[in-house]
């Protein structure tokens, strides 16, 4: 870190905790809400749950890491309360799930909500400050970018995602050798509900051939860094699984069956989402001609790499990771969405003061604020 650097982070910060120490909490009418029992001095900010059980997770990653792992730990114990319900109704109790008092530490605090909002045990503008030193990295310069916002977004997500997975691995590994088994997996229950001659169940992630193709090594089980691959095959680097989901888009738009996927089965559908993704990322290479379907031709007879007319599950690859955005594209979301919001001199980037003047927008990813008007939550293309 440069000394102008740590000059700067040093001065910002004594500025700051003088403002806090000598001026009166300002709007105290306005964006204060005083809710019986507590709490009623500070910001409240409501939760909005994402706890789920699907396979993939596009929520918004929490910001702070702290925040992070007290989401991680709640999740957790309501995890365990619905699986047990669900796979062992006999055990299943409305009491606290196993587990439950082997974080006493947190006790007061379970809900990250409530945490944030006692004022003597969580100081926003504090861990910002310490934050701040985290984020600006590449370079080290006084200045959070987008690139740099987005890099801090993918190893939230990167360790989100993990957690997740070993969480269902510890479900799903059965003779507890670290590996899941095909045998081991059992696909969600409306599946296995629905007859394995239904059309859900021969598109589903669960196939064994999504199985094998998640096995990177051919040994016949999934490690760690497969079964999350399996979980999660938009961001994975195992080609085979890739092209697994090429195969699976040709399956699901292959309106007449013949394999492959033609113009009309090209315009009708996947054009539409390739294009939406590219409108969303300010990146559309290919230029609107006066024809409606114009770009798509021209997009259709870039990918159609034979000239046969068709395009091949092959012939898809270049274009699937915008079919299935992968994380990286919901991290730059979140990244340009924060940016938006705090950058006040429009300079495409933020400085420790910016983010200090607005520091709801770091939390507002997943908290919505109770009774206010105020737009502190994600748009809806982000919920």
């Amino acid at each position: 870190m440069s000394k102008a650097s740590v000059i700067l982070y040093i001065t910002v910060g004594i500025l700051v905790l003088f403002l806090v120490s000598y001026s009166p909490k300002k709007n105290s009418d306005h964006d204060h809400h005083h809710h019986g029992g507590g709490h009623g001095q500070h910001h409240r900010l409501k939760l909005r749950s994402s706890f789920n059980f699907k396979p993939t997770r596009h929520d918004p990653i929490p910001f702070d890491p702290l925040v992070a792992d007290m989401e991680r730990r709640r999740e957790d114990k309501e995890w365990e309360r619905q699986h047990i319900d669900h796979s062992h109704p006999e055990l299943a109790t409305h009491d606290a799930a196993p587990g439950h008092e082997s974080q006493p530490e947190w006790e007061d605090f379970m809900d990250a909500e409530d945490y944030l909002n006692d004022e003597e045990k969580f100081n926003v503008t504090d861990r910002l400050i310490s934050l701040f030193p985290k984020l600006d990295v590449s370079p080290t310069d006084g200045f959070v970018t987008e690139s740099e916002l987005t890099e801090w977004n993918m190893q939230s997500s990167a360790k989100e995602v993990m957690h997740r997975t070993q969480r269902d691995m510890d479900v799903h590994d059965r003779n507890k050798d670290g590996f899941i088994s095909f045998s081991e997996y059992e696909p969600p229950s409306w599946v296995r509900n629905s007859g394995n001659d239904s059309f859900g169940y021969n598109m589903g992630w669960w196939k064994e051939e999504h199985f094998n193709a998640s096995d990177a090594n051919g040994d016949g089980l999934l490690n760690l860094t497969e079964f999350n691959d399996f979980l999660h095959p938009a961001d994975t680097k195992n080609h085979k699984l890739l092209l697994w989901l090429c195969k699976e888009e040709v399956r699901e738009r292959d309106s007449d069956k013949d394999g492959k996927i033609g113009f009309e089965e090209f315009y009708h559908g996947l054009f539409d989402t390739v294009r939406n993704y590219e409108e969303d990322n300010h990146n559309a290479t290919h230029p609107y001609h006066d024809l409606p379907e114009g770009p798509a031709k021209q997009l259709f007879s870039q990918l159609d790499k034979d000239g046969d007319g068709y395009l091949s599950d092959v012939e898809l690859l270049p274009i699937i990771s915008k079919i299935h955005p992968t994380e990286h594209y919901y991290a730059k979301q979140q990244a340009d969405y924060i940016i938006s919001q705090a950058d006040s001199d429009k300079d495409g980037r933020l400085t420790l003061a910016e983010m200090i003047e607005h520091p709801y927008v770091f939390y507002s990813a997943i908290f919505n604020e109770d009774d206010s008007d105020d737009d502190y939550g994600f748009h809806d293309e982000f919920r």
